[in-house]
């Protein structure tokens, strides 16, 4: 199996005191190592033993996001309420409620990208 097609992410732990390694396609899958790149290769081995256990119990497999066409289009469904809110937000700024939600969601993903690697130092 070519385990690559997978997303990696390593990070160092305080906590641990070493590497952590995840593959984010793949709920549950980590490995840990004292170097970045014995956490990834940790990881392969993770990544065939889940793949192999989802097989024998006929589990799906997850696809890896790297192989997915991604088409820019996300369906949200919202309450109500809070559609009304963003709608009113998006006025205010004189923008689309569209653009109001990806500045939302750009803006919220920066600031936790920020604050994980503020985390990690």
């Amino acid at each position: 199996m070519n385990t690559s097609r997978y997303t990696r992410k390593v990070f160092y732990s305080k906590e641990d005191r070493g590497w952590i390694a995840v593959a984010p396609e793949i709920p549950g899958c980590s490995a840990f190592g004292k170097t970045d790149a014995a956490a990834l290769r940790e990881l392969d081995v993770a990544i065939e033993g889940h793949l192999s256990v989802r097989r024998k119990r006929g589990f799906a497999i997850p696809k890896p996001i790297g192989g997915q066409k991604m088409e820019g289009k996300i369906l949200l469904r919202l309450p109500r309420a809070l559609q009304r809110d963003l709608k009113e937000d998006a006025i205010e700024e004189g923008i689309s409620v569209n653009q109001y939600a990806l500045y939302l969601i750009s803006t919220a993903r920066a600031e936790r990208r920020a604050a994980h690697l503020a985390y990690s130092k």
